[in-house]
């Protein structure tokens, strides 16, 4: 916690830079009417006003003597009210440290929601050095400071550099990689790996035919036979097992279907069929599954942002095959690049309202005592939705993308809406 001493020192600083500056506009503009000697006398009043008290975080000191916002100061001198002046700057978490040091396992979302109150703002709010390499990364040992700048705006800072920032020549170790956005073993599966297919791709793509030894399904180190694999030998491809189509249910229209990896299947010898060997299993091999090139990465290290475009989407399949949706799960939703999605940005989640019937629109209850209420005559009403979470898109594809429910505060269906946040 910052002492009430440094509190007021920096109050007073700031005081005397405030005041040099009147005193130039008084200097400059000596013709105009002395109306400006009641910001001072307001100024006077501020420096006499008791300390922040003992109890407030060192986040609520620092905004207790922040400036006021250059648009609110511009509403006050204009006679406008305060509520009716737009702010769209970052709200900051009244928990947030003065200073933090990066650890291992940190994501650029777990800091982001520890600064604000809306983590995808976290843009804003994140001042880069440029002293430093790559500097629009974070890496574990970084300290970061929170700072207020012109006109009362909350920064973070990186205060200082971490080891894992220095030149890899002067190391023997390794060096730390960036920290992620999101965790990693929560998109692993999806990293690398084709998760979509379309039907010309599954017509072309090369399939498992059959399993040596006669066996019905394979794992680990079982040798299978390929048909249509024009590949050289050691070369690597995904098997994938296909799964549900994805329907958009906006219009019914098939967007592709999700394959489901199965292993890594690592050529022995090519040919017509090619033999193959089962490598790295994450469930069991069928016949007529799809290899598809494995060469596809996907980045995770991106800034959450907001959509520039309008979205309105909804959940159309949850991976695993369930109909609830928590934190932490990734879902397929029906808006892609041709909508204007990007990997990185962030969609609030909701609940849909239920529908009800209204029993009491005529200034009456329908309530029948005999009979008990009747609704047969109710008009519906369909209560608006309501936040239900927070997705984080990290694969996009022209019509669909896959995101990671990052934030849950009540239970999320498949079918629920995804908008703008």
């Amino acid at each position: 916690m910052v002492s009430n001493q440094v509190l007021g020192a920096r109050a007073a600083a700031g005081l005397l830079s405030l005041c040099a500056a009147l005193i130039g506009c008084a200097h400059q503009h000596a013709a105009e009417p002395p109306a400006a000697a009641a910001p001072v006398a307001t100024t006077e009043a501020a420096a006499s006003a008791s300390p922040a008290p003992e109890q407030m975080t060192a986040t609520e000191a620092a905004l207790s003597n922040a400036p006021p916002p250059a648009s609110a100061s511009a509403a006050a001198g204009s006679g406008t009210p305060a509520s009716s002046v737009e702010s769209s700057a970052p709200v900051a978490n009244p928990t947030a440290p003065m200073h933090y040091t990066v650890k291992r396992g940190d994501t650029l979302w777990s800091i982001a929601s520890m600064y604000l109150k809306d983590p995808w703002l976290w843009p804003e709010v994140w001042i880069i050095n440029p002293q430093v390499p790559n500097p629009h990364l974070i890496y574990p040992g970084d300290k970061l400071a929170l700072a207020y700048g012109a006109g009362g705006r909350m920064e973070v800072r990186l205060e200082q550099a971490g080891a894992t920032r220095l030149d890899p020549r002067l190391r023997s170790d390794p060096l730390a990689n960036a920290i992620p956005t999101i965790p990693y073993s929560a998109i692993a599966a999806f990293l690398s790996r084709p998760t979509l297919m379309s039907d010309d791709e599954m017509r072309r793509a090369p399939y498992v035919l059959a399993f040596r030894d006669m066996h019905q399904v394979a794992g680990n180190d079982i040798e299978v036979y390929v048909r249509k694999l024009q590949a050289g030998e050691n070369s690597r491809f995904a098997v994938m097992h296909i799964a549900t189509p994805l329907v958009d249910p906006d219009d019914g229209k098939v967007l592709g279907y999700e394959g489901i990896y199965t292993a890594t299947a690592l050529v022995k010898r090519p040919g017509e069929p090619a033999k193959a060997v089962l490598i790295d299993p994450a469930r069991e091999t069928l016949a007529g599954d799809r290899l598809m090139s494995s060469d596809n990465e996907v980045p995770i290290n991106f800034t959450p942002a907001a959509p520039s475009s309008d979205i309105h989407g909804r959940i159309m399949d949850v991976v695993g095959g369930t109909d609830l949706v928590g934190q932490w799960y990734v879902v397929a939703i029906n808006r892609g690049k041709h909508h204007g999605i990007e990997a990185g940005n962030v969609l609030a989640v909701d609940k849909e309202g239920d529908v009800v019937r209204d029993l009491y629109e005529n200034g009456r209850s329908l309530m029948n005592t005999t009979t008990g209420f009747s609704t047969t005559f109710a008009p519906h009403v369909k209560l608006p939705d309501e936040r239900a979470g927070t997705l984080l898109v990290f694969k996009v594809y022209d019509r669909m993308s896959y995101g990671l429910i990052v934030g849950a505060s009540n239970i999320i269906h498949v079918g629920a809406p995804v908008h703008n946040p």
